[in-house]
């Protein structure tokens, strides 16, 4: 009987260990990452640069001075190091777009819009739907900063 048993377990054990294949599970998302002719005015996210677009909210004209203001910068910074870097970085993409050049890509007025209503943006910019597709759907909270904040960070960004 004892036999009987270890022959059975050790069947069990030998069965248990082998012969296991992994699968490969397909969840639906695939990336393509190589470029084409039709990709040459898009960033490298894939989503068109337009600079003409201000985008949907409260800012309609943003008017840069020549010159950085140094102190509406370092306030930028402040803030964008406080809130914004845990899904943005400067010069790499995370959850969302590198900020570095931004303004090759986005006018300052889509800018602030963004970071005043991402809600609003998010449902009917053309640019922002594509970039929340192209981000797996990451959306971007809104921060509830006021409009000075994010004329801030604005600045802070053109330092990049």
């Amino acid at each position: 009987m004892k036999k009987i048993l270890l022959f059975v377990a050790l069947g069990a054990l030998v069965a248990s260990c082998g012969g296991k294949k992994e699968e490969k599970k397909d969840d639906g998302f695939e990336v393509s990452r190589t470029k084409t002719e039709e990709t040459k005015t898009q960033t490298s996210e894939g989503v068109p640069v337009d600079l003409d677009n201000k985008g949907v909210g409260p800012i309609e004209n943003v008017a840069f001075a020549a010159e950085i203001d140094e102190e509406m910068a370092a306030r930028g910074k402040a803030k964008f190091e406080s809130i914004c870097v845990a899904c943005h970085m400067v010069d790499k993409r995370l959850i969302g777009p590198a900020m570095q050049g931004v303004y090759e890509r986005r006018s300052p007025e889509w800018v602030m819009n963004m970071i005043l209503n991402p809600d609003g943006m998010l449902k009917e910019d053309p640019i922002a739907k594509a970039l929340l597709k192209e981000y797996n759907n990451a959306i971007m909270l809104n921060q509830n900063l006021t409009e000075e904040e994010a004329r801030d960070v604005a600045e802070y960004l053109r330092t990049l």
